[in-house]
């Protein structure tokens, strides 16, 4: 797959976040998941003259990336190699402690997915890691090969909902008596094989996509810390200040729809969004990976 030749990945719902977020001159707005810098860019220049943007990401390679392309941004900017469940820290180093937006995009970058420094995908067969930010001490490698077969069953259908994953746990534990599966198409091809046969086209999805997608979850707790971003951003949000999330799939966007309903009901939030906003025709044919995102952008009341 080509990467975008500029930055190695196209930032989604671009237009649709800025807008709803609304960032004016002057403010300060956090982008949670700097990524390759393609949100930040575009809040820069809506926030120029006077603002003030903070950039946190958990990979450090992105990070620097995202430095360099902000390096001429028309507002003071700050970066920050964080994980956005440490969003308390980063505003208290700022002393920024409420600001006027908050944005997270929980996808993966798509330079991330390719570069075999990070061991997550099967398209080209790679040693397996998984880590996006390497503070995590386990990789993959130490939850295939240690886990117990019911507890990795309950990773993977836990994180993403794998009607599979005892079957798959179970092929799993008995490979790795054999030796330990440290490479992406060894998992791939032990996924596939636990699978029943159902003859016919092959599948337009993988069937070993949930599993690696499971598997990413875990090992970066990233259900785990997006819970933490979305118990501590409202308190940092100015009335009036805006919260918005991008997920990629149905745990995530679940997580973000009933934080969204609860703090309503608290009468902390108005939801913005009573429906989350999907990529447009156009943003599909020119990016495919962006077909599973989901936008819910909520206000501080």
């Amino acid at each position: 797959m080509d990467l975008p030749a500029d930055t190695g990945h196209d930032p989604v719902l671009l237009n649709e976040t800025v807008s709803l977020i609304d960032p004016r001159p002057g403010m300060t707005v956090i982008d949670c998941t700097v990524g390759r810098g393609g949100h930040s860019q575009a809040i820069a220049a809506r926030i120029a003259p006077g603002g003030l943007l903070l950039a946190l990401d958990a990979d450090p390679r992105n990070l620097e990336f995202a430095r360099a392309r902000l390096a001429n941004a028309p507002c003071r900017v700050r970066f920050f190699h964080a994980n956005f469940a440490e969003l308390p820290d980063v505003l208290a180093e700022s002393e920024a402690p409420q600001v006027d937006a908050i944005m997270a995009d929980l996808g993966l970058s798509t330079n991330q997915l390719f570069d075999p420094q990070y061991g997550l995908s099967f398209a080209n067969p790679m040693k397996l890691d998984m880590r996006i930010d390497p503070r995590s001490r386990k990789s993959v490698v130490d939850l295939l090969n240690h886990l117990s077969e019911t507890d990795l069953a309950n990773v993977l259908y836990n994180n993403a909902q794998e009607r599979y994953s005892r079957r798959i746990a179970r092929k799993i534990v008995e490979a790795r008596r054999a030796s330990p599966i440290t490479t992406t198409d060894r998992l791939a091809e032990l996924v596939r094989s636990a699978l029943p046969s159902r003859g016919g086209a092959p599948p337009k999805i993988d069937p070993a996509t949930k599993t690696f997608m499971a598997l990413r979850m875990e090992v970066n707790q990233e259900i785990e810390n997006l819970g933490a971003l979305l118990k501590q951003a409202p308190r940092h949000l100015r009335s009036g200040g805006r919260l918005a999330v991008i997920s990629f799939h149905s745990t995530e966007d679940r997580l973000v729809k009933q934080a969204f309903r609860s703090l309503e009901q608290a009468g902390l939030l108005k939801v913005l969004t009573k429906k989350p906003l999907t990529p447009s025709d156009d943003e599909l044919a020119r990016n495919p990976r962006s077909r599973s995102a989901k936008l819910r952008v909520a206000e501080r009341v």
